[in-house]
């Protein structure tokens, strides 16, 4: 064994020096120049204050730069180097005063405070060097996410952006895309992008499908997922809420305890989101647009065309103001205008719209014989189960024994809210037969609730969305009338998230210009159901006043989402017609022969 004491002084000397070199490269005043992104809120998820540091001159006693923000210079420079770190000091002001700034470098980063002796506050921050700047990029990949029918040209890739754009060194997200190739040998120059409602709801599923897009006759046909929906990379699932759900619908539920039910459920989601570094403030609609903005920069598309379905409407009229430049013209079918509050009205569209509907059927002289007076019968029926609930027993599937359930108006409306287009010609024969206390449609609804919950797909996106950009934006005191001003629906709440919920998710809430609406000269075509009480036909009226190059087309008979019936592709002919020629108002000869539904009597 060598003896330490005998290695020659000199040598013991360098090592050590070495040694320092090696482990305390921070001595280096050096690595401090360049830009630094600072944040003043490490300590907080649920609230976000960046600002900047760039370090133009720096030596072992002095440095020189900006502080806070460009432009703001960076005066009385101090650096000490004495103590085995980098400390650094220095005094800034904006007009209203000046600052007193000091940090330290340790581990590429930097740890300090700003004071201000005429405001009264210090604030800890923290400072991360600023990568090269970032940009947007489509890798293509051959792990797609659903099988593509054999014959169908396309890529598939992934756009990789940032996840909080304000900050150069935010992790980074992917966003599934695939870029489905025109079956013309001669395709139009302008390609459409698709994505679809929600919030929270995959685009994806629709790839499998393309045959029966018309469009793809004429041009290319892009389809994007949603930053935080189930393809996307993260996707923001919610178990936990899912779970809550699913106990909420037994039919021994306290429904006492369905508020700190749900509250815990969104806590816990909140929890394990966060733990994987995701920031749910940024999966918005603001950020989704700037994500379709991103691809087709990077994809160097030079026009194109939008088609968008209820909720994704919201992210066409931010488009259309805020990158109207490349956007040749949008379809929207079943829209939801920004400034209109949906918390506030669901539960009255609601109500209007099967009142159409059974007008409809009391106008027709068939079904009016075979249901007189459904309207009125079916209404006061409604208002007498949400005094005196209907009891209907039902057989659990997992074991064989008998539950029951206790079903109020604001349950009992389901057999219209739950009925899609082709479903609803049977409508009146479905409530005549819950008004004679033929329980077997409601019974195999009921039974459903049996099945074991999902893994809540999206549903931490449509929280952020919802809690940022329509919760915000409720008065609460409209809410609670609404809850109890139709006797019929009684304790029927129309928000999809009230303010606790909103409150626990604690994402930072949208400006007031997310709740305005949008003014655009870009050719648009408004798509409504006549029996959407979601979206309903008066909302797309309203938007033609503010889009002045707009045309509304009403499908007779149908609910929501006119350009994915399947049975009856006439509204996307509509569409299809319209981005071919978006100077014309689209009347498509299908249009012409939808009337009133054929109404089922027997």
């Amino acid at each position: 064994m060598s003896n330490f004491l005998s290695i020659p002084v000199s040598i013991i000397f360098l090592l050590s020096i070495s040694l320092v070199n090696a482990q305390n490269g921070e001595l280096n005043p050096s690595v401090l120049a360049g830009k630094w992104t600072l944040d003043f809120t490490p300590h907080r998820l649920d609230d976000s204050n960046f600002a900047s540091m760039e370090i133009t001159k720096v030596t072992n006693d002095t440095l020189e730069g900006y502080f806070y923000r460009s432009g703001v210079e960076m005066t009385d420079g101090q650096v000490n180097i004495s103590t085995g770190k980098v400390y650094c000091a220095l005094v800034s002001g904006d007009g209203t005063g000046k600052y007193y700034t000091s940090f330290y470098y340790e581990n590429d980063k930097l740890y300090g405070t700003t004071h201000s002796v005429d405001k009264d506050f210090l604030s800890v921050w923290t400072g991360t060097k600023d990568k090269e700047a970032f940009q947007p990029s489509f890798e293509v990949s051959d792990s797609t996410t659903h099988k593509i029918p054999e014959g169908q040209e396309y890529t598939f890739g992934y756009l990789e952006v940032l996840e909080n754009r304000s900050n150069p060194n935010s992790r980074t997200i992917k966003v599934p895309v695939y870029i489905f190739k025109s079956r013309s040998s001669n395709p139009k120059p302008d390609p459409i992008i698709y994505t679809v409602g929600g919030p929270g709801y995959t685009s994806m599923r629709a790839s499998r499908y393309m045959k029966y897009y018309k469009y793809l006759d004429d041009r290319d046909f892009i389809l994007f997922e949603q930053r935080g929906t189930q393809y996307a990379k993260p996707s923001l699932d919610c178990p936990e809420w899912a779970k809550a759900v699913y106990q909420s619908n037994l039919p021994n539920f306290d429904v006492a305890k369905t508020d700190s039910l749900f509250q815990k459920a969104v806590g816990a989601c909140k929890e394990q989101l966060e733990d994987k570094g995701i920031d749910l403030n940024y999966y918005t609609t603001n950020q989704i647009t700037a994500d379709i903005n991103d691809l087709v920069n990077v994809l160097g598309i030079e026009e194109y065309n939008l088609l968008t379905m209820s909720y994704s409407t919201k992210i066409g009229q931010v488009l259309m103001r805020d990158y109207p430049d490349k956007i040749r013209s949008v379809v929207m079918d079943s829209p939801l205008p920004l400034e209109v509050n949906y918390d506030e009205e669901s539960v009255k569209n609601l109500l209007a719209t099967i009142t159409k509907l059974l007008s409809d059927c009391e106008n027709d002289q068939s079904c009016n014989s075979s249901f007189p007076n459904i309207k009125n019968r079916f209404l006061a029926y409604l208002e007498e189960k949400s005094i005196n609930p209907l009891k209907v027993e039902v057989e659990n599937p997992k074991n064989g024994n008998t539950e029951t359930f206790y079903l109020r108006g604001k349950d009992l409306i389901s057999v219209f809210s739950a009925a899609s287009t082709s479903d609803v010609p049977n409508i009146p024969f479905e409530i005549e037969k819950l008004l004679n206390n033929d329980l077997r449609s409601v019974k195999e609804q009921l039974s459903y609730l049996f099945q074991e919950p999902g893994k809540g797909i999206g549903i931490g996106m449509r929280l952020s969305v919802w809690c940022a950009e329509e919760n915000p934006f409720n008065t609460l005191e409209i809410i609670e009338e609404e809850t109890s001003k139709y006797p019929e629906l009684k304790g029927l709440s129309p928000a999809v998230y009230d303010d606790e919920i909103c409150e626990i998710w604690g994402v930072n809430k949208e400006p007031a210009i997310e709740n305005e609406a949008v003014k655009s000269d870009i050719p648009v075509l408004l798509i409504s159901g006549e029996y959407d009480e979601l979206t309903p036909v008066k909302w797309a009226e309203s938007m033609t006043n503010n889009l002045v190059n707009s045309y509304h087309l009403i499908f007779n008979g149908w609910k929501h989402g006119p350009t994915t019936n399947w049975s009856n592709p006439c509204a996307m002919q509509a569409a299809n017609d319209f981005f071919n020629d978006p100077s014309l108002k689209p009347v498509p000869d299908c249009l012409k022969d939808l009337k009133t539904p054929k109404f089922k009597v027997e």
